[in-house]
């Protein structure tokens, strides 16, 4: 009974908390100091605003990530799972998102030209505003 009791005090401290953040904060820095970090965790991260021109982010864990208006240009995110990424105004021209999962990703007035997409996942994205040019992205259908 008393450790029934002592679990419950424990519950309030846990809720008062808040959610854990899940992106591995040496990644974050890492990514930020070199430009590099091929299948780091930065699920979740705020990279709002980064300039990650020519990243190499291949493999890397963005889901949930928030790049509002960060500078991609010419990135590397090949294999990278970007579900419920947060890429509204991002710059990613030239990059590349081949076999990358960018489901539920919001891409409103993201500008995106000439990037590569081949075998990418897209489902439910949001394309509102978005300038899309040479890249193999359409709208509407299956």
């Amino acid at each position: 009974m008393r450790q029934m009791i002592l679990t419950l005090a424990a519950i309030p401290i846990l809720w008062v908390a808040g959610p854990a953040r899940a992106e591995n904060p040496e990644h974050v820095q890492q990514l930020l100091n070199t430009g590099a970090c091929q299948a780091c965790d930065l699920t979740d991260a705020d990279l709002s605003g980064a300039h990650l021109i020519g990243a190499d982010l291949r493999e890397a864990d963005l889901r949930g990530a928030s790049l509002v208006h960060s500078n991609l240009e010419g990135a590397d995110l090949e294999g990278a799972n970007l579900s419920q990424a947060n890429l509204t105004g991002a710059f990613l021209t030239n990059a590349n998102f081949s076999y990358a999962n960018l489901n539920n990703a919001d891409m409103t007035n993201a500008t995106m030209f000439h990037a590569l997409v081949e075998g990418a996942s897209i489902q439910n994205i949001n394309l509102t505003n978005a300038q899309i040019l040479g890249t193999d992205i359409s709208v509407g259908g299956d």
